[in-house]
């Protein structure tokens, strides 16, 4: 028989209904996906990782309060004719970058029911083909891209990928955690960024001593629509929920599905010291403001 056809990943999914209550009072009015970092909002992060990817199409969820999202990603006449008018040249072009970068599509997820009901609410416009699933939250600087990175083990495979990160002692029971099957796949050394593993089961935020890993899943995700049969089928969690780990946990047990060790430095910019963190730390890494920022630092005698 001829190896089956592995569909292209075109479409990436962005949960962005939360309220931000952790941000608070800064997120009354705004979104959490829109506060700065340096000079650009959470989102675009994503959005800009999924693009350097090779996906230009992306569905945005959104909810209540969050229409400064779509005004973000939409053009802005008054803004760029007055840049123009003022021969501002180089900040129109960024403008426009913005605008111009991608096809996004919004739908909202008029309740606050969890992860997977975010993702299943976005199934109409994913429709039967393999997609990606990017948290805003999670900002990963990276030499490659991490979903390049995915998309690489994605295409080798044809099964779901979700990426992992090695997560030490108690701050385990804060994630999702894979349980590995005990036959690993080979690969060719090198074949990819980082260690590829087949999954057996995934436990949502166990305590530490019931932990089958220390490899917990972040932010990213490429699911084959196979998910969304099992986000329909499955029982509500706490709070009334739809969790996307009961998914793939349902899915892994009738397809191969797989974690991916990212290479990479993950920020949780939903948390406050992580933003602060990846401030700093973006900020330092960029040519306009990295030795002007460090030496300010340097003079404060930490």
């Amino acid at each position: 028989m001829p190896p089956a056809i592995i569909r292209k990943v075109r479409k990436a999914v962005f949960p962005a209904a939360g309220l931000g209550t952790r941000f608070l009072p800064a997120t009354k009015a705004q979104p959490k996906e829109m506060l700065p970092l340096v000079d650009k909002p959470i989102i675009q992060y994503g959005v800009e990782e999924a693009l350097d990817s090779g996906i230009d199409n992306i569905i945005i969820v959104t909810g209540r309060g969050k229409n400064s999202i779509e005004d973000h990603f939409d053009v802005s006449f008054e803004l760029e004719r007055m840049l123009e008018d003022k021969g501002k040249t180089d900040l129109l072009a960024v403008v426009r970058e913005v605008s111009d970068m991608i096809h996004v599509s919004y739908v909202r997820q008029k309740e606050a029911l969890g992860l997977g009901h975010a993702v299943l609410t976005a199934e109409h416009l994913v429709g039967d083909e393999p997609f990606a699933v990017l948290l805003a939250d999670d900002v990963i600087d990276a030499a490659m891209p991490v979903m390049r990175q995915m998309l690489d083990v994605y295409e080798a495979t044809g099964a779901s990928v979700v990426a992992v990160e090695k997560i030490p002692g108690e701050a385990i029971s804060s994630y999702g955690v894979v349980a590995l099957a005990p036959e690993q796949p080979k690969h060719e050394p090198h074949r990819f960024q980082g260690p590829v593993y087949r999954i057996n089961n995934l436990v949502e935020k166990p305590r530490l001593e019931n932990a089958p890993s220390d490899l917990a899943v972040v932010g990213r995700y490429i699911l084959t629509p196979r998910v969304f049969h099992h986000l329909k089928k499955i029982s509500r969690g706490a709070g009334g929920e739809i969790q996307l780990t009961d998914a793939m946990r349902a899915l892994a047990q009738e397809e191969p599905f797989y974690a991916y060790q990212f290479q990479g430095r993950r920020h949780d910019t939903g948390d406050k010291l992580g933003f602060l963190q990846a401030t700093v730390e973006l900020a330092l890494k960029r040519e306009d403001l990295g030795a002007a920022f460090r030496q300010y630092l340097n003079a404060l005698h930490l």
